[in-house]
This record gives C-alpha cells, structure tokens and sequence, in this order.
C-alpha cells in the first residue's frame, strides 16, 4: 500500500500501530475526537473480545457525532505489548476469519526524528527496558513492526509532520461530509443588554436591522412566531445581509474543520434577544444544517422576552 493516503469512509474498527514517538496518542485523539471508542495499549489478543463488547453491550464514545450510527472502535497495538504483541497477527487473521472488517493505520518516522522525539520527551523508550541505547530499541522495534508496516492500509510518515498536521491527514480520510459531522455547531441569539456573549467563536450583531419592537402588534411575539420572522427575514436589509454571512459562513467554516475543531458557538445578538437575533439564529443554523453540519439552535435570553 502506498504511503499517499486516499479518501474514504472509515471502517468500524481501526487498529493503529506503528513506532513508539511516530505520533499514535495524537491519533488517538483524532478518532476519539470523531466519535470512536479509543483503547490505547490494548494487548492484541482482546481485540475480538472488544469487538463482542461492542456488539453486545453498544459501548460508544462520547463524543459520538450521531447516536444512531454503528459504534465504531479505534485500538492503538504495539510494542508496549510486549508478549502480547506477537499475537496480533494472529488476531487479525481471526477477525478476517469471522468477516470483521478493519483498516490499520501504520505510524512511522526517520530513526533521527524519533530519536531527538525521546530525548525532549525524557520517557524510556519500550524496547530498552534492558538498558540499550534509544538506537538499538528503535532498530528492534523497527524490525519487530515491519511485516505490519508492509500490510498496513495506510501508513503516516510523521517525520516533517507537525501534530496539526497529522490530524488533518487522518480527517481527510473521512471525507468532508463526516468531518463536518464530527463538529458540533451551536448556534444562539442573546441581547446585549442581558450582557455579551462570553463563550462564542463568533458574534454577529444584528442590531442594525428595523426593529419588531416598535411595532405594537409584533412586540410581544418572538422570532420564533411567523409574524416577527416574516417581518425580519424579508425586509431588503436582511436579504442582503443574509447574503454576505453566508458567504462569511463559507469562508470560515471549512476553515474550522481543516483545524479540527470540535465545539464551535455562533452567537447572533440583537438588543433584547427577542426578535431579530431569534429569527436569525433559527435562520442561521437551518443554512449550516445544509451544509452538512450538526447544528444545536438555543436562545439563551428568550425566558427574558417582554410580553
């Protein structure tokens, strides 16, 4: 398998493996990030009964983007296995065997890179429990993983690889319509003088727009009643605006992702948080949820409305 990794929906299972200081617990975090069941350390030979776990009992990672979607489980086996580890190839022949499928991840770096890693690190490397030098426990693990590296599906040369970098590598393995999935998008409107948002990546004030306030008939309703919402989201103002958030929405959101960013909150704030900031939110998270993202639309200051 080639070393360029190509685009695809990811299995339930993934196994990663690889060499120690090539970047597994940054992985890790990836696939937990995305919803996995992670193990790290796992001894080879449980995999199967983590897999029968699964099925029977539906364990799921917590930050599982769509309840409804199969548990999936991602394990990190390697060398801090010890005995354990030799089993593995004969654990993945017993998963082919049952009609498990599963892709592994294979991790790796120039011995140089991984050497000045465990020397900033300060940790003992696995294979030098018996003293060796670093450069002896890389050439055994070296030669201990290479059938693995060979068959691996995907193999992540992390030697020039910032962490961000490696994260973004093994999103785009997902395809953007899973990773945009694995953001969790909430969307709230609040009014400023029930005090500025303190917890949004974004706020948009929409306090420029006409006002439902000053219309007697309108002042008790909200954003949600179709009387306000017509009132806001057809003036010639909103069109427009409309237009060009959208398009700011575009721009900025793809670039969450690529960053891996897992929570993002959009605050729309009008005055009171009644009308024109309730309309909008609705309206804003209704066009993400288009767009292929998990979008939560909360009011926060709408107990406040002045009837």
């Amino acid at each position: 398998m080639s070393d360029e990794v190509q685009n695809e929906t990811m299995p339930d299972l993934v196994i990663v493996t690889g060499m120690s200081g090539a970047g597994r617990t940054e992985a890790m975090h990836v696939f937990e990030d995305l919803g996995y069941f992670c193990v790290d350390n796992l001894p080879s030979n449980l995999i199967g009964s983590l897999v029968d776990l699964r099925r029977t009992t539906g364990v799921r990672g917590a930050a599982a983007p769509d309840p409804d979607a199969p548990q999936r489980l991602a394990v990190v086996c390697d060398a801090r296995n010890g005995d354990f580890f030799g089993t593995l190839g004969d654990e993945l022949q017993a998963l082919t065997d049952r009609g498990i499928r599963y892709t592994m991840f294979f991790l790796d770096a120039d011995d140089e890179k991984l050497v000045a890693r465990y020397k900033s690190s300060r940790r003992r490397h696995p294979m030098c429990a018996d003293g060796t030098s670093i450069a002896q426990g890389i050439a055994r693990e070296r030669e201990l993983l290479s059938r693995f590296r060979d068959s691996a599906d995907h193999r992540i040369n992390t030697t020039d690889m910032m962490p961000q970098k490696l994260r973004t590598t093994i999103r785009s393995l997902f395809g953007a319509e899973n990773v945009r999935k694995g953001l969790a998008v909430t969307v709230y409107s609040f009014g400023f003088k029930h005090g500025a948002p303190t917890d949004a990546d974004l706020v948009m004030d929409v306090r420029f727009l006409p006002n439902p306030y000053y219309d007697e008939d309108l002042r008790p309703l909200t954003g949600l009643d179709a009387p306000v919402r017509d009132f806001v989201m057809l003036r010639d103002e909103t069109i427009e605006f409309n237009q060009r958030w959208h398009d700011l929405l575009d721009v900025v959101m793809p670039g969450y992702v690529a960053e891996g960013k897992q929570q993002l909150a959009i605050a729309v704030g009008c005055t009171g948080g009644q009308h024109r900031s309730v309309a909008l939110a609705e309206s804003t998270g209704d066009y993400l949820k288009t767009k292929g993202y998990r979008v939560s639309v909360a009011h926060r200051d709408l107990k406040l409305a002045e009837k």
